[in-house]
């Protein structure tokens, strides 16, 4: 199978989430991705060519120091391997543009800082009030999701505490039972409904009854009954006076993004 390669002197997290992007819009059985970080010296790059390195390949790197990254750039040549540098041309450009040099220290995005803390208490928050387990001090929330099940109510909580530091707790809604008093005490601006495309969700639930292997009600992938769910709940959304998100066919990451847009609210 076709390897992407991703160097860095750090932690490798850049250059694997900019491969990804890039072989999203390709079949994604084309190509495997294997990520080696840590690389620091010009003898750790000429180790990788003789024992990790496998073609056919492309390499995708971000090194910031010039020994490491010099080494690349020759052994690369020597093997006949693309490479690609995700930082290189950007770090050159803000060069020019501030006149001032770059500081070419490994792993300086990683450092732990207060956004650091801001995060993990973001994620340790979206555990705890995960599908109305808690409700009692839900008023302290960032951002409340609600919706039917396996509208990505969860995943989307999580990324946005990871990746905002937004303190995310969701509430499940379902078919004929009241949703929960908190859901209307709160501000409505923190309130957003998640919905999903009836077919596409009753994709989702049969996929996850079966991995699971969990006797789940047979309304559970009915679609019917799932059409009804979604309705309750866009019922339940104008009630709320909240924003509406559809997830049918995104990522958590898009989801995410367009929730954020609609809370005009980014935690630094």
């Amino acid at each position: 199978m076709f390897k992407v390669y991703t160097l860095s002197d750090s932690s490798g997290e850049t250059a694997e989430l900019v491969a990804k992007s890039a072989l999203s819009q390709f079949n994604s059985q084309i190509a495997e991705i294997s990520r080696l970080p840590k690389i620091r010296s010009a003898n750790q790059i000429q180790e990788i060519f003789l024992k990790d390195i496998k073609t056919p390949c492309v390499i995708v790197y971000t090194l910031v120091l010039p020994e490491a990254r010099q080494a690349l750039i020759e052994e690369s040549k020597k093997s006949g391997i693309p490479i690609y540098d995700v930082l290189g041309d950007l770090v050159t450009k803000l060069e020019s543009i501030f006149h001032a040099p770059p500081l070419r220290e490994p792993g300086l995005r990683l450092k732990v800082d207060q956004s650091y803390f801001n995060r993990m208490d973001a994620i340790h928050y979206a555990i705890k009030y995960d599908d109305g387990q808690n409700l009692s001090g839900m008023e302290g929330a960032d951002v409340i999701l609600t919706g039917v099940s396996r509208t990505g109510k969860t995943p989307s909580c999580m990324y946005l505490a990871q990746h905002y530091g937004l303190k995310a707790a969701n509430i499940p809604i379902i078919l004929g039972v009241d949703p929960p008093k908190v859901l209307f005490q709160v501000d409505s601006k923190k309130v957003i409904g998640l919905i999903c495309d009836p077919l596409i969700l009753q994709s989702f639930r049969s996929t996850r009854a079966s991995s699971l292997q969990m006797d789940y009600s047979s309304e559970y992938c009915d679609f019917d009954h799932i059409a009804q769910e979604v309705e309750f709940s866009k019922k339940t959304f104008r009630e709320l006076k909240c924003e509406v998100v559809d997830m049918t066919n995104r990522a958590v990451e898009e989801t995410a993004v367009e929730i954020v847009s609609k809370l005009k609210l980014i935690k630094k």
